[in-house]
């Protein structure tokens, strides 16, 4: 995170580091398991799941925000601080970041070191179906928001089709399956004391980071919203209700 600090700061766009968001967590499975090794078959999957997701949504960013000016939140930072900014984004940005990928990647690291031998199991199960339920909202979420958005007719309106018809943040709601399903997969490995961390997780996406941050000015952004929040559940999917 310091090192992206240094980049971002002479390049003056921070907003890379939302691209290298899921790496860190890639970074630091596997660092854990090789400082653990060797890792049993629990360790070496969580590793799998966890790059696959980390990989995923790295290149899903950087091919979004490839060519683009620097993300609206940091820009607006950057407005309100002034030259005092290259400080204030290290602390509340990149430290900040930091701390927390070190918090909710505490369930992989403790799996790593108890490094438990127990045969798979029903939690091992509901682990790996959670994290496929959630790569799949993500997946295809990201790619049918990024197919409407590339039709100029949709600039100002709203996507309500596909899995955006059954809840209105299909991609927040995908990372906390996965982010479920990789702790129970660290439960059954013997770290199921690392609990706050997903809940943390659930608690930024759906009150800080994810659902809260993103609707606080996307009305005004787009009037269509109004009505499509009145009838679309915010974060867990559920069938829409009538207008």
């Amino acid at each position: 995170m310091l090192l992206l600090w240094i980049v971002g700061s002479l390049r003056r766009d921070v907003g890379l580091v939302d691209v290298f968001w899921g790496l860190g967590f890639v970074v630091a499975v596997w660092i854990a398991a090789v400082m653990n090794s060797p890792p049993t078959w629990r360790v070496v999957l969580a590793a799998i799941l966890t790059t696959v997701w980390g990989v995923r949504l790295a290149w899903h960013l950087l091919r979004r925000n490839w060519g683009r000016d620097e993300d609206r939140r940091y820009h607006e930072m950057r407005k309100r601080w002034g030259s005092r900014f290259v400080w204030i984004s290290l602390a509340t940005v990149f430290i900040l970041q930091a701390v927390l990928l070190w918090f909710i990647s505490w369930p992989l690291q403790a799996m790593a070191v108890a490094n438990s031998p127990a045969p798979f199991g029903l939690l091992d199960a509901l682990g790996v179906a959670l994290w496929l339920v959630g790569l799949a909202f993500e997946v295809i979420g990201d790619y049918q928001l990024a197919t409407f958005r590339a039709d100029p007719l949709n600039v100002q309106r709203v996507l309500d089709q596909g899995l955006w018809r059954y809840t209105r943040h299909p991609n927040y709601f995908g990372d906390f399956c996965v982010w479920w399903g990789l702790f129970c997969l660290a439960g059954a490995g013997g770290a199921a004391w690392t609990i706050a961390s997903p809940i943390v997780m659930s608690w930024l996406l759906l009150k800080v980071s994810g659902v809260a941050l993103l609707e606080s000015t996307i009305r005004e952004r787009r009037p269509e919203y109004v009505a499509y929040q009145s009838r679309t559940n915010a974060f867990f999917p559920g069938p829409p209700q009538p207008d």
